[in-house]
């Protein structure tokens, strides 16, 4: 692997580092199929319980390296955006594991929608997102005509979509489109806290979870009862569930493995 993507682990927690600095972290092809197989292995690790994807430097993520798409020898758009962004997010997406996107500066165009993937997104005060496709006749890909009308209605979605205005990381959780925004001086400090947390919850019910809020967008509620049913029944079987269940009746804090 290429330093294009780095990766760390502190206790549970996988931190996955956009590593393009120089170029605001914007993708090549090279540098997704790295950020793909960083987030299989996270996913297949049984020590990782949460995962933290970040970028180096003062951006988290510019989106895609326009050199690239403009090259003499470029693939067409059905090529990059299947294979860099839309195997990305659906990978973020099905991993039972809680991942976190910690915006440590601008995140624009897919750079903004691989953020909103995430089950929470934190970001530094001085954080932005730009939905940045329009400034170059493009639409919102990644996922960004999905998830924006969801979570702040279609009027929003349409005036982010539209203009590209810079959204500052306040005006984002004002709007619910992300978790919080933190002094840039304690980010670092509020992010391992907030990674440490998610690490000790029960991952398997996590990630079970996580599974129904995917499935809740297609399903009419009668079908999803009984999908959430067969869910409980899944995390009902877990060593978790009985650690929970047990500290409750012991009247101490739960010890979860993530099994």
């Amino acid at each position: 692997m290429s330093n294009y993507i780095l990766t760390s682990n502190r206790s549970s927690v996988r931190t996955i580092t956009l590593n393009r600095p120089e170029v605001f972290n914007s993708f090549n092809r090279e540098m997704g199929k790295e950020f793909q197989q960083a987030l299989d292995d996270a996913s297949a690790d049984p020590s990782v319980r949460c995962v933290v994807i970040t970028g180096a430097g003062r951006a988290f993520c510019a989106g895609q390296d326009l050199k690239e798409v403009t090259a003499p020898d470029a693939p067409d758009f059905t090529v990059i955006v299947e294979e860099t962004y839309n195997q990305s997010v659906r990978r973020i997406r099905s991993m039972e594991k809680p991942v976190i996107g910690a915006l440590n500066g601008v995140a624009a165009g897919a750079g903004a929608n691989i953020a909103l993937a995430c089950d929470l997104v934190v970001a530094k005060e001085s954080a932005s997102l730009i939905q940045a496709f329009s400034k170059i006749g493009l639409i919102p890909d990644s996922g960004g005509t999905w998830f924006l009308p969801r979570m702040v209605g279609m009027q929003r979605a349409a005036a982010l979509a539209f203009f590209g205005d810079k959204l500052p990381a306040k005006e984002a959780v004002e709007l619910g489109l992300i978790y919080r925004a933190i002094d840039d001086e304690a980010f670092n400090e509020e992010l391992e806290k907030l990674g440490d947390r998610l690490a000790a919850l029960p991952t398997r019910g996590i990630g079970l979870t996580k599974k129904a809020f995917n499935a809740s967008w297609n399903h009419p509620l009668t079908e999803h009862l009984t999908f959430e049913r067969d869910l409980q029944m899944e995390a009902s079987q877990t060593d978790d569930y009985q650690e929970g269940v047990a500290a409750f009746l012991e009247k101490r804090s739960p010890q979860f493995k993530g099994q």
